[in-house]
């Protein structure tokens, strides 16, 4: 979820744009009409995982079903738009607004678990829940889409180390230290810079606890959202690789949600993946500067909206915010993919070719994606740049998926290694 709250951040505000006002009028690079058969054969033999959808928020809010064959539905991910990009495995985001959800995250958190239980039970042939490397890989040879799922900010488990083993064994498979929101135990990029936010200079001694305690259960750390010395912190606590469930290059776009060179190539000695985030905002500096301007004006929109709702006792809908968020990001012309690839290149030559993926944000940033990216079903044409471009086979599918599988292997073994150092320590 990196609605334009995520980064800048602003209660109840989501960043969209338009995607279908501003689609080329001619083919040009991203149009699936120039996708060669090489690059889609490579594309198609790869196991493509993406690392950050939103897409539960539209299964509670909006009763939306990933069956959907509407034609027009504009959100990003449904089963048919998943087959028709070779998307293999999605983590769907778990994100519990922290402003609307005060004295019930757990509540919430535990409902957008079921929804997204609930969607794998509707359609049992298209799409299956998965908790490991081996299950997604179970369902690829199905022909499946696995579902994983990430919680996504640390407030979920509400300071109690009991809730994240219960969110473990419901199969959450990683978990955002922070959102743009500090949390008592970790400190958020979203509110670095606000005096009236109480921060912990980094993880608390909790919340290396809380590292920790992922290591031990298998689940991934992410330090997507998190502040500088929240993420050094981490690296210098946790036994196990990290990732970057969606996060970009700052050295290309001066967002502080996205990861500095220093981090990139410490993600990379800690044998972590940076999955690059397809947010307009943090891939195009234009796109950043443009939003920024424009925020006020959109903040007192929103806010109107929320008063209003309140006023008359009414409860604020997504799709009500979506729309007035679509307003006015309409009037910023998306970037060319070549942008988002960018980063894929700069995160590549800088942390290495085993260290990079795909962390779309897809469903959290509505149309607010590169041109030519318009949903899942789109995935091939950045397969297409990336051959543009001179990336191999083998490269390519690292990118797709293969850094993250491996990258999932560690963390499982090094939990194994784990249990089994503690049950022997405690046995003598």
């Amino acid at each position: 979820m990196t609605h334009f709250r995520r980064w800048l951040y602003f209660p109840i505000l989501f960043v969209t744009s338009l995607a279908l006002s501003q689609a080329p009028a001619k083919p040009s690079p991203g149009d699936d009409s120039a996708i060669s058969a090489k690059a889609r054969s490579i594309h198609n033999s790869a196991l493509v995982i993406d690392t950050h959808a939103d897409t539960p928020q539209r299964f509670l809010d909006e009763n939306f079903d990933i069956g959907s064959t509407d034609p027009n539905d504009i959100g990003h991910i449904s089963l048919d738009k998943a087959r028709r990009g070779n998307l293999g495995a999605e983590f769907f985001s778990i994100w519990v607004e922290p402003e609307t959800n005060q004295g019930h995250f757990a509540q919430h958190t535990f409902d957008l678990i079921d929804s997204v239980y609930e969607q794998a039970a509707r359609h049992p042939d298209r799409m299956m829940m998965a908790f490991s490397v081996a299950d997604i890989e179970r369902a690829h040879q199905q022909h499946k889409l696995a579902a994983l799922m990430g919680i996504e900010g640390g407030h979920s488990i509400e300071n109690d180390i009991h809730l994240l083993r219960d969110y473990y064994r419901l199969g959450v498979r990683y978990m955002t230290l922070s959102w743009s929101n500090t949390n008592e135990w970790a400190d958020s990029s979203g509110d670095i810079d606000d005096p009236k936010v109480q921060h912990h200079n980094g993880l608390t001694d909790f919340g290396k606890k809380v590292v920790l305690e992922m290591n031990r259960l298998g689940m991934m750390v992410d330090i997507s959202h998190v502040a500088d010395k929240t993420f050094w912190d981490t690296i210098a606590t946790t036994k196990a690789p990290v990732i970057a469930s969606h996060s970009s290059a700052r050295a290309l776009v001066t967002a502080p949600r996205n990861m500095t060179d220093d981090m990139l190539r410490a993600v990379s000695k800690n044998g972590g993946v940076v999955q690059v985030n397809f947010f307009n905002g943090f891939i195009d500096q234009n796109y950043w500067d443009a939003n920024k301007a424009q925020a006020k004006e959109r903040e007192a929109a929103v806010k109107a909206y929320v008063d209003q709702m309140k006023a008359e006792g009414k409860a604020v809908r997504y799709v009500d915010i979506d729309r007035i968020d679509r307003e006015w990001t309409a009037k910023i012309p998306r970037p060319p993919l070549k942008s988002l690839i960018d980063h894929i290149d700069h995160i590549a030559k800088v942390a290495g070719i085993d260290h990079v993926g795909l962390g779309s944000d897809f469903d959290g940033v509505s149309g607010a994606t590169p041109q030519g990216i318009d949903s899942a079903a789109d995935l091939p044409k950045i397969t297409q740049a990336m051959v543009d471009r001179g990336y191999s086979a083998e490269d390519i599918h690292k990118i797709l998926g293969g850094n993250l599988r491996r990258l999932l292997r560690d963390v499982e073994r090094i939990s194994r290694e784990m249990q089994a150092s503690a049950s022997k320590a405690s046995a003598q």
